[in-house]
């Protein structure tokens, strides 16, 4: 296998020679490195030889259609991020295409610069989700600020923010003296 540069690699699946030739130009002239195929079998082959970082699938194709496709390129590499193309866009579809696993869907035609904007809110949201865990509190302190909140907005009435929160008085009194819990 020949080396490749540090380029993203992108693939573009679509029937329509047109849109497929003019889309992978336009992503090598924002320096991508792009593939493109013609079918869901072409892209499978290149999926499994290259690899790419993002797949651009077209709903219907001849022969292995978009679903498909997605289902067996998740297969080949969870990590490669998948927006659908389709101009038949309706809810259902949408549906089924994230719950195959889809990234994200667009409406034909999508020029190269609204599929770098989604590529790049798939990305950031990547990042952000991998930093969620490390923040999450405890349920304890989940609780306890919870109560907090509920003390203010009954202006500390704590037999008000006791009936609200459905526990007695003495009990609310008694968790909200102890000192915050550690997140």
């Amino acid at each position: 296998m020949p080396p490749f540069d540090d380029k993203p690699l992108v693939l573009v699946v679509d029937d329509d020679d047109v849109f497929r030739n003019r889309l992978s130009r336009a992503l090598v002239q924002r320096n991508w490195d792009a593939s493109s195929a013609s079918s869901g079998e072409e892209a499978v082959a290149i999926a499994r030889e290259r690899s790419p970082d993002l797949v651009l699938v077209d709903l219907r194709m001849p022969g292995m259609g978009g679903l498909d496709l997605i289902q067996q390129l998740r297969a080949i590499d969870s990590s490669m991020a998948i927006i659908v193309l389709t101009g038949y866009g309706s809810i259902p579809t949408t549906i089924s295409a994230m719950k195959r696993g889809a990234d994200h869907y667009m409406s034909k035609p999508a020029d190269a610069e609204q599929v770098l904007a989604a590529y790049e809110s798939l990305h950031s949201a990547a990042e952000q989700v991998q930093e969620v865990p490390a923040m999450v509190p405890s349920l304890a302190r989940v609780e306890w600020e919870h109560m907090q909140r509920v003390m203010a907005d009954c202006g500390g009435n704590i037999s008000q923010a006791a009936r609200l929160l459905g526990i007695h008085r003495r009990s609310l009194q008694r968790k909200l003296a102890k000192y915050p819990p550690v997140r």
